[in-house]
């Protein structure tokens, strides 16, 4: 579980007791399921250089020309699909999960929530942080595996928000945690106790967010990462090699995408006759469209349509005890006093 410090202020005070705060950091949501939110959404998302490195004169005027207008609607539905009475669901579970993580820790540490895209932002959190008079920040992308298009980007606006605040506490970054022993034995046990309450499928698959093939070639960990962290994940909850699979979803634009893909492995596991499957989603620290959506509805329907049988979802750790106490575990070993 790599972790960095920042080189400011890297002394500890004479021994003086710091005042600690974390920021619990995701990706982000729209505001409302509605096209204008979605779109305003998509823009920020779609505009970090992070996620699109296409040049900025090719790539905006056709995002905000074409792909935008082609896809916020879409979009917009798709979010009403998983829209909760009380908002959205990466954001319901991304409080909830803070505040399960805040009783762990102790009223010694403070923690707040914020969004790379959207609200609550990154900014804002580290400014409530601030007012409660941290010194000492630990920060923890809620991204499992290492990617320079959501972990790294993360970081970039921490230090955004930072430079516009004019603070500069002890920083110790979390950079991933996908074989940290507390979170693959949560996850396990997560899959083992689903299955022992649904039965064993014919085919388990772990799917994870895809990105280009491109990045990884350049030197991003990702593809890496989420092999190493499925493989701890499968041995932990006893599954034998050829249990289960791994494949990648998400995947938008022309380019190839890290392989194999989930609905093209979901549409040939039914023409070979399989007709149970579960997923899990390891990537996803709690539920949210990739999961609710794209998951649990369009592949259930695909797997269905093309002559399988029912595909399962198996939910993300979200706010569950066994996900606050393995991310406590992982903070308190990066914060102890060097």
């Amino acid at each position: 579980m790599p972790a960095s410090e920042s080189p400011a202020r890297s002394d500890r005070g004479g021994g003086a007791e710091r005042r600690r705060g974390v920021l619990l950091a995701n990706l982000g949501t729209p505001a409302a399921p509605e096209r204008r939110a979605v779109a305003r959404f998509l823009r920020e998302f779609l505009s970090d250089p992070r996620v699109v490195d296409l040049p900025r004169w090719l790539w905006l005027p056709l995002l905000n020309g074409v792909i935008i207008p082609l896809r916020a609607g879409r979009s917009a539905a798709a979010y009403r699909a998983v829209w909760r009475e009380d908002g959205s669901p990466l954001l319901v579970f991304t409080q909830r999960l803070a505040g399960r993580l805040a009783a762990e820790l102790g009223p010694a540490t403070h923690v707040a929530i914020g969004m790379r895209y959207g609200q609550p932002s990154i900014r804002d959190a580290l400014a409530g942080l601030r007012d409660d008079g941290v010194d000492e920040l630990v920060v923890l992308p809620l991204y499992p595996q290492f990617s320079g298009t959501t972990t790294a980007s993360i970081f970039d606006a921490v230090d955004a928000g930072l430079g516009e605040l004019d603070w500069q506490p002890v920083q110790r970054r979390i950079e991933d945690y996908h074989v940290h022993p507390a979170w693959v034995g949560a996850v396990a046990d997560s899959i083992r106790q689903y299955r022992q309450q649904h039965g064993e499928p014919d085919q388990l698959l772990f799917s994870l967010h895809g990105i280009p093939q491109r990045y990884v070639a350049q030197g991003d960990p990702y593809a890496d990462q989420c092999r190493a962290g499925v493989e701890a994940i499968a041995k932990a909850a006893g599954l034998e090699s050829e249990d289960w699979m791994l494949c990648f979803q998400s995947r938008v634009g022309r380019e190839p995408w890290l392989q194999p893909y989930t609905d093209e492995t979901v549409r040939s596991l039914a023409e070979q006759g399989a007709k149970s499957l579960q997923v899990a989603c390891p990537g996803f620290a709690v539920d949210c469209l990739e999961t609710l959506e794209e998951i649990a509805m369009q592949n259930a329907e695909l797997f269905e349509e093309t002559g399988g049988g029912k595909l399962a979802y198996i939910p993300a750790l979200n706010d569950s005890e066994a996900h606050a106490q393995a991310l406590a575990q992982i903070i308190r070993e990066v914060a102890q006093p060097s």
